[in-house]
């Protein structure tokens, strides 16, 4: 049984964690409005963009001049999966959830006969995917430094992973990050960036989708836009990330805050019962002593 010393001793160590976690709660729920204004703001440029882009490959269907980035190289046989993660841990299953979805689509496309290499965005997507694919990640980029992630952080990313497809490097490229709903619900999310998939441009009713006149014509329109698709969805996830970074981490803090007080009364209440026991025990020796003289 632990002395009244170091039950003293533990109370004071767990209050002190509890400030820690209180504190850090605190800061993640002033940092989550504005990743999430910023996460929001960013929804509707990328969806429109892909509703352009969507509308745009209608022209090239069953096409053999289609672009190279819209039809892909003919193949699948090399993966490239670019697994976006935080920089910083304490924030729940935020990380683990994302490298799981990222490790479960590794080891089928393995099992399936093909080659995955990993381009980890973020240390700790590296840290969790290190020990069982270590050896499929070719790179890991860290925004360590990075005080608010802009544009300029997505495009040297976007840029990297183009200058591998132009390379030859790979023939199917999948971004994983995970989409922000809510302070309490962030869903890990693939996205295919390469070759480009978009959703169905088919109207809500069903009907076909509107007829545009493009200048210039597609094929000069589809090869400005297409690289700075991979970078605009790229940002959007690092957005996404952001805010469900902030949103995991609020809530760990909250329930590691509401476990440390939960901690603390019942060292409170053990140490009240053992010194009222050794306040007994030696009120028992007195009176012993007192009735022996």
């Amino acid at each position: 049984m632990p002395s009244l010393k170091d039950l003293r001793n533990r109370i004071a160590s767990v209050k002190a964690t509890q400030k820690i976690t209180k504190a850090m709660q605190m800061v993640a729920a002033a940092k989550l409005r504005r990743a999430q204004d910023a996460a929001e703001a960013a929804r509707p440029y990328a969806e429109r963009m892909g509703e352009v882009l969507a509308n745009l490959a209608v022209a090239f269907e069953g096409r053999d001049d289609a672009p190279k980035l819209m039809a892909g190289t003919g193949k699948d046989d090399v993966h490239l999966l670019v697994v976006a993660t935080a920089e910083r841990g304490l924030c729940g299953g935020f990380n683990s959830n994302i490298a799981k979805l990222a490790r479960e689509r590794a080891k089928t496309l393995i099992a399936q006969g093909k080659t995955v290499k990993i381009l980890c965005v973020g240390k700790k997507g590296y840290d969790s995917l290190k020990r069982d694919l270590g050896e499929h990640v070719i790179k890991t980029i860290e925004l360590r430094g990075v005080k608010n992630v802009g544009f300029d952080n997505a495009d040297e990313i976007g840029r990297e992973v183009l200058s591998m497809f132009d390379a030859g490097e790979f023939d199917v490229c999948t971004l994983f990050y995970s989409e922000f709903k809510s302070v309490i619900s962030q869903v890990p999310s693939a996205l295919q960036l390469i070759p480009a998939h978009f959703e169905s441009s088919e109207g809500e009713a069903g009907g076909a989708a509107a007829i545009y006149e493009y200048e210039p014509d597609e094929a000069e329109i589809l090869a400005d836009l297409l690289p700075r698709n991979i970078s605009i969805q790229v940002f959007r996830a690092l957005l996404e990330n952001s805010a469900s970074e902030q949103g995991a981490r609020m809530s760990a803090m909250d329930n590691a805050t509401r476990n440390a007080g939960e901690m603390i009364d019942k060292l409170t209440i053990s140490y009240n019962r053992q010194r009222q026991a050794q306040i007994t025990t030696e009120l028992i020796e007195i009176i012993s002593g007192a009735e022996a003289l």
